[in-house]
């Protein structure tokens, strides 16, 4: 019965993007919708930006470990995002009128350097939509019995599907759609699980000591790491062209700054609610053993809850992960179709031929998801490690082209290559004992700041 349900939604889903796919004339339709979201479609886009796996697998099992501590980086750090992206960035990336941040680089440091950033942007997304495809692999296990690896193929074709077809606008109507779903049927199991309402102050008291502790123990490494923790989400992903499509989709610019205000309460509030389902399934089934945490919630509903509220916490917890992977894959392919594909043809595109290429793309980094998501299953270190590579390679570069008034392409190459190494040796080589991404944030700085010295020679010296 709930496998026919879950099969249903799915088919659902897919007929909304083939049915909205009739609006995509051309490519800005794809890309940003034609920038004709009104501000309450808008908002709920924004709000799905990020709740998907890692919310609800990932940051579940990660609360329930470590408490509020734990999860600094998401949601507060998702919600610290969106929040200085409308604050900071919304309006003068509005006004740009542009397809992708690509089109930034292109046009502060020229095309050579658009192809670079392109691509660093491009690799940021794939263990991202990789962790969306591993929530979904299991969720198919759990209700399906599959493997993991045929739930994880099964979930990419349906994404690549309805996401090919309709663009962006298939990815924020069904946002819309999938998101009301979500925040009923997260509330609803919560009530239902606490037998409405009535099990919280036994929840509560039974929490461990520090559960919902916000602030860390104040010494200089604990206060590092908490910086650090919040910088993963709240910056690495500003330099992103999944929130950069998202807020320029909306009809305006006003339009685009408030729903980025609406979106981050939104999403802090509504990310409270998996945290909580998670704590309350600790508490009320103490003897449940199951081994991966990240499966703890659809386990126990699975085990324990009734029908009604199975369905409705699949139909959430499926709602979630499809909305987050289906923003996820659009974001690198209008990198790959626009700014390396395209100028490589070197001759002009009809608006046919460039959605077939836009298209093409789509397919390409949903193959290139499922063969990560197939050898790494951590969602929350897939998803942490796509932030990451943003705030060291592409923010600093970013904001130089946003604010700047001089452009040094020596500066933003080196800035994207000294950025990405040092950060990549600190971890993965010489486990250096201190956040790897603030060391390649900072060689970041230094790389445009020795660059911008370099240019500044060069150009002195030729006079």
């Amino acid at each position: 019965m709930l496998g026919s349900f879950i099969i249903i939604y799915l088919t659902v889903t897919l007929l909304i993007g083939f049915w909205v796919s009739r609006r995509v004339k051309n490519s800005s339709d794809f890309i940003l919708a034609g920038r004709k979201l009104p501000l309450l479609i808008n908002t709920f886009a924004l709000f799905a930006l990020w709740f998907g796996s890692e919310t609800i697998f990932g940051a579940s099992s990660e609360f329930l470990k470590n408490g509020f501590l734990g999860v600094i980086e998401d949601p507060f750090g998702g919600a610290l995002c969106l929040l200085l992206y409308a604050l900071i960035l919304a309006r003068p990336l509005y006004r740009r009128n542009m397809l992708t941040l690509g089109d930034l680089f292109r046009d502060a440091y020229g095309s050579g350097i658009e192809k670079v950033a392109s691509f660093f942007m491009i690799i940021t997304f794939i263990g991202y939509i990789a962790a969306q495809l591993v929530a979904l692999g299991i969720l198919m296990n759990v209700v399906f019995n599959t493997t993991l690896s045929s739930g994880i193929l099964a979930s990419a074709v349906i994404v690549g599907m309805y996401t090919l077809s309709g663009g962006m606008w298939a990815v924020s109507i069904t946002d819309f759609l999938q998101s009301i779903i979500i925040i009923v049927g997260l509330l609803w199991v919560f009530f239902s699980i606490t037998d409405e309402g009535s099990l919280i102050p036994t929840v509560l008291a039974n929490a461990p000591p520090g559960q919902f502790d916000l602030i860390p123990k104040l010494n200089p490494r604990n206060l590092l790491d908490y910086i650090s923790a919040f910088m993963v989400l709240g910056l690495g992903s500003l330099p992103s062209q999944d929130i950069f499509q998202r807020f320029n989709a909306a009809q305006s610019e006003k339009y685009a700054v408030w729903s980025g205000y609406l979106g981050a309460a939104l999403y802090l509030i509504i990310a409270m609610v998996p945290l909580f389902i998670a704590l309350s399934i600790k508490t009320i089934y103490p003897e449940s053993s199951i081994s991966d945490s990240q499966k703890v919630i659809p386990q126990i509903i699975m085990e324990h809850a009734s029908l009604p509220v199975q369905a409705l916490l699949f139909g959430a917890l499926i709602s979630a992960i499809f909305s987050t992977c289906s923003g996820a894959v659009l974001a690198p392919s209008s990198l790959l179709a626009e700014n390396i594909i395209k100028p490589l043809l070197h001759r002009h595109l009809t608006e046919k031929h460039f959605l077939w290429i836009l298209r093409l793309s789509v397919f390409i980094m949903t193959v290139l998801a499922v063969i990560m998501a197939l050898n790494r299953t951590n969602i929350y270190e897939l998803v942490a490690e796509s932030s990451i590579l943003g705030l060291v390679s592409i923010l600093v570069p970013m904001g130089v082209a946003v604010f700047g008034k001089k452009f040094s392409r020596t500066g933003a190459l080196l800035s994207m290559i000294l950025g990405f190494i040092s950060w990549y040796t600190s971890k993965h080589i010489f486990s250096i004992d201190f956040p790897p991404h603030l060391i390649g944030l900072a060689f970041s700085i230094l790389g445009m700041s020795i660059g911008h010295i370099s240019d500044l020679k060069f150009k002195i010296n030729r006079k």
